[in-house]
């Protein structure tokens, strides 16, 4: 990858030592079973956040000035497992660092180094994971390392929610936790879903996002396209409310697979990763010192069943509150 800064922003914020944001490419597709390219995710993906406009209008921030340095590419590809263990070793340097810590793949097999960093440095971690597929199988075409076991660590070692699911094998049916899995057709009728998954989160919550999570007709460039997933505002709508509430200690993108004469979906993957970091410093100076430390004494503790259809009292109640604390 040739790209000397992030975004093309100026090299004044993009130092290690000053930022507080590191940014991880992770250019790996070596257990894909379908369309091939997710390797080339990343580069497309930074290509693309150079023709960004850096002025985000939702938060009214520049988001980069709060500093982003751009990691060398992690290129390990001798095998699923050697790769995962390299992410998860240059991933926990980095957040030992006290820096926010994120990365862009490369199949969702990255995944599984980047939470075991993150579960391993923070206490009680939720993972959301945003995803048309389950990913929780154990091994897959011999491998534990596989992209469709991206999620079965997390789902045995973190507190795993999963949002949007629309694709899975029955097998991991024996794995997944019901009760903490938003499946795509009950989130098309039921509008208490966000509320729901942000009240079974506690408070250190890892995000990642496989860009096939979105419907194929705002994102058909990934490996495994499938139909019925989320929309670009519905999903900011709740990236914008787990960030308000939680304390989000890192996040990661991945199966972006590009495809040259279709260059929207890099355009999405890059305004989604600015986004997020809009969300995650939008009320916090660039004099800041980062620190991930969290007060959460105005959040509701977290409420372990799915949903409370007897209880619309408190439905309507929790609506009224989320609504007040936005407008702070």
């Amino acid at each position: 990858m040739n790209n000397k800064t992030y975004a093309g922003i100026p090299e004044e914020y993009s130092k290690l030592d000053s930022s507080k944001i590191v940014l991880i490419p992770v250019p790996y597709d070596g257990t894909s079973t379908w369309q091939k390219g997710a390797d080339k995710g990343p580069e497309a993906f930074l290509n693309a956040s150079e023709n960004m406009e850096l002025y985000d209008i939702e938060t009214g921030t520049e988001v980069y000035q709060q500093g982003v340095f751009l990691a060398d590419a992690v290129t390990e590809n001798s095998s699923p497992e050697a790769m995962v263990d390299a992410v998860h070793q240059v991933t926990k340097k980095y957040i030992k660092r006290n820096k926010f810590v994120t990365a862009f793949g490369g199949e969702h097999s990255i995944s599984i180094g980047t939470i075991r960093a993150f579960n391993e440095c923070f206490d009680n971690l939720t993972v959301v994971q945003l995803d048309a597929h389950a990913d929780l199988r154990k091994e897959y075409h011999g491998s534990k390392c596989n992209h469709a076991c991206a999620l079965y660590e997390a789902s045995q070692n973190t507190n795993l929610i999963q949002i949007g699911i629309r694709s899975m094998d029955v097998m991991e049916t024996t794995v997944m936790d019901t009760d903490k899995t938003y499946f795509a057709h009950e989130m098309a009728i039921d509008d208490t879903w966000m509320d729901s998954a942000i009240d079974q989160m506690t408070d250190n919550v890892f995000i990642t996002i496989d860009l096939d999570a979105f419907d194929p007709s705002i994102m058909p460039s990934t490996g495994t396209p499938e139909p019925g997933g989320l929309l670009w505002y519905e999903t900011l709508e709740f990236l914008k409310q787990v960030f308000a509430e939680k304390n989000v200690v890192g996040f990661d993108i991945v199966e972006l697979c590009p495809n040259e004469t279709e260059r929207s979906s890099d355009f999405l993957a890059a305004k989604l990763y600015y986004k997020m970091l809009s969300y995650k410093f939008q009320n916090e100076s660039v004099d800041d010192e980062y620190d991930n430390s969290f007060d959460n004494s105005y959040v509701n503790k977290n409420n372990n069943s799915k949903f409370n259809e007897d209880d619309e009292y408190y439905r309507s109640h929790v609506k009224f509150y989320r609504k007040i604390l936005f407008t702070l």
